[in-house]
């Protein structure tokens, strides 16, 4: 089969547009929504998937909540990367709501889909970055209750399907019952993890740990306004730097492509906004097959099975790749993935030297979204015969 190209409208981003539509009545009459071409390949999903939906609470008290899952999705993510599953590495799909903002929609419970279930995951630390806190009214039960409609969960039973919800008021507010959202959950296969945010026997009281009982899931608490412990080893700087040159093996294919580019620099900034030790976290993740881009990236594109040359636009070419023949833009790209190749490989030497130096630091982080988020997907995903590397 060859590759087809599509237009994908873009005013901040698909998902996100699909997010705003769902929750505002009234669309802005006053956005524009142009058209641009993409390339369209049909990547085989026959691996297992882990799915994971987050669902945050955004209220006033919960600033600490949103900073830590900005600083600590990508040692997340990393974590992920090793995950086997019969032998097949599995792909991660992250989809994130928020909830308990009064600046949200009252009519749709003060929640809103911030991102649906994606791969991207640039547009997943985009989303997490436009987070903001005010208010609220937390209705756990709703927000559940919306992802597990909203979302395209699947029918595979080899899929490991997870919500992770976290906030820190009584989790049986508002008008759906949180019961019947966990009763709905277990009868779609989905397990729903709670964290809540302040002391642990203030939760069980407060119903959270009866929220994760009833699917099978964790019950958690985590000291949200702890920071973020990020050690520093002797290989950031080597990585980082490999980091620059891994970003100029990407070849962007029209205008889609360029924003991309952009948005990779722009998150890569808003990792080192916490520390370099975080940069080099993302950078690892960009390193690992999970980081995919064939929607804009030629290099990606080019190692899907239905990619085909002969379908480029010559206008949505690159400026160097213009006026070139097919053989030399095929030249170009397999010698720009090589070079990736290369790179990948240096920077994923360089972090098991990392990850053997930070282990010997003895840092506690015990307490942290992080820690509760992969204490319980691993225990979840040992019952479906899943291993770590």
């Amino acid at each position: 089969m060859k590759t087809h190209f599509k237009p994908l409208v873009l005013a901040l981003s698909l998902t996100t547009l699909m997010a705003c539509n769902a929750n505002n009545k009234k669309p802005n009459p006053s956005t524009e929504l142009i058209a641009e071409t993409v390339i369209n390949t049909n990547s085989k999903e026959n691996q297992p998937q882990i799915k994971v939906a987050l669902l945050l609470d955004t209220s006033n008290s919960m600033d600490g909540l949103i900073d830590q899952a900005k600083a600590q999705l990508w040692k997340i993510v990393n974590e992920l990367s090793y995950a086997k599953c019969e032998g097949d590495s599995p792909n991660l799909k992250i989809a994130l709501y928020e909830y308990g903002n009064d600046n949200l929609n009252a009519e749709e419970g003060y929640l809103r889909q911030v991102i649906a279930f994606s791969d991207d995951l640039d547009e997943i630390s985009k989303s997490l970055f436009s987070l903001t806190t005010n208010g609220g009214n937390e209705f756990c039960g709703k927000v559940i209750k919306t992802a597990l409609n909203q979302l395209e969960w699947g029918t595979s039973k080899e899929d490991l399907k997870l919500i992770f919800i976290a906030g820190n008021e009584p989790y049986s507010q508002g008008n759906v019952s949180y019961k019947d959202a966990s009763k709905l959950a277990h009868q779609n296969g989905v397990t729903v993890n709670t964290i809540f945010c302040g002391d642990y026997n203030q939760g069980i009281s407060a119903y959270w740990k009866d929220g994760a009982d009833l699917t099978h899931g964790n019950y958690m608490a985590i000291n949200h306004n702890e920071a973020t412990v990020h050690v520093a080893s002797p290989y950031d700087d080597k990585i980082l730097e490999l980091n620059e040159k891994l970003n100029k093996t990407y070849v962007a294919y029209g205008n889609a492509g360029r924003k991309k580019l952009e948005m990779q620099a722009e998150q890569d900034i808003n990792a080192m906004s916490y520390n370099k030790a975080n940069a080099v976290s993302r950078t690892v993740s960009k390193s690992s097959r999970l980081y995919k881009n064939s929607s804009w990236d030629l290099v990606d594109a080019g190692k899907e099975e239905d990619f085909s040359y002969d379908e480029l636009d010559e206008k949505e070419l690159p400026e160097e790749l213009k006026g070139k023949s097919k053989d030399e833009i095929k030249t170009y790209v397999e010698k720009k993935a090589k070079t990736r190749e290369k790179l990948q490989n240096e920077i994923e030497a360089l972090n098991i030297k990392r990850r053997n130096y930070v282990a010997k630091q003895n840092t506690d982080n015990t307490n942290s979204l992080e820690n509760a988020m992969l204490k319980a997907l691993k225990s979840q995903a040992e019952k479906k015969n899943y291993k770590w590397e």
